[in-house]
């Protein structure tokens, strides 16, 4: 018997954003879903629009299990995770601790397939979940901006700025095609 599917279901009940003041609650769960069809959709703008042979399925798997370690460790703050390299070393270790121990708690027919997911090697699916992570980070910065809360206004600042930095061009497109929705009321949205 396995806990491995029941303890993931509790991404439900991790808080993001714990040292800012949200005018909305942000889950894991609602945060994984944004990070997987934003990777998938840089995944397809890569191929579509820069001729790239991007596996969009897979970038949605690793995406959807991208931050499956929280579920233990909960959401590091990203100015505490790389503010001190020593804590971040540790975090990362601490991360890749985890990972074993989900994996472990799979039977062990399964842990092949899962492997790669909870613990991928570099490669351009991760480097577009990385980027897909920052897309939604900066389009709650957004969606708080939007409800009047300039506490993201610094956040918004730096993400974007990691964004246009972090070399991948389907961010860029995927700017020109979508950003601007995000901050249109659902009335501007559906006409």
């Amino acid at each position: 018997m396995s806990n491995f599917f029941a303890l993931l279901s509790r991404m439900k009940y991790i808080d993001r954003w714990a040292l800012m003041r949200s005018t909305r609650r942000e889950t894991l769960s609602e945060h994984t879903l944004e990070v997987a069809m934003l990777a998938h959709a840089l995944a397809v703008i890569g191929n579509r629009y820069l001729g790239k042979k991007h596996d969009p399925a897979r970038c949605a798997l690793v995406a959807l299990y991208h931050d499956a370690t929280e579920i233990i460790t909960g959401d590091m703050p990203t100015p505490v995770k790389y503010k001190n390299p020593h804590l971040s070393a540790a975090y990362k270790a601490l991360e890749a601790e985890t990972e074993k121990k989900l994996l472990d708690m799979l039977p062990e027919q399964l842990r092949p397939e899962f492997a790669p997911l909870l613990s991928p090697e570099p490669d351009e699916a991760l480097r577009l979940v990385k980027a897909a992570d920052k897309l939604s980070a900066y389009i709650k910065c957004i969606e708080e901006e939007k409800s009047g809360n300039r506490e993201f206004s610094a956040a918004r600042e730096t993400t974007k700025a990691a964004l246009d930095t972090c070399g991948v061009e389907e961010v860029q497109i995927f700017f020109d095609l979508f950003i601007d929705g995000y901050g249109k009321t659902l009335d501007a949205l559906t006409l």
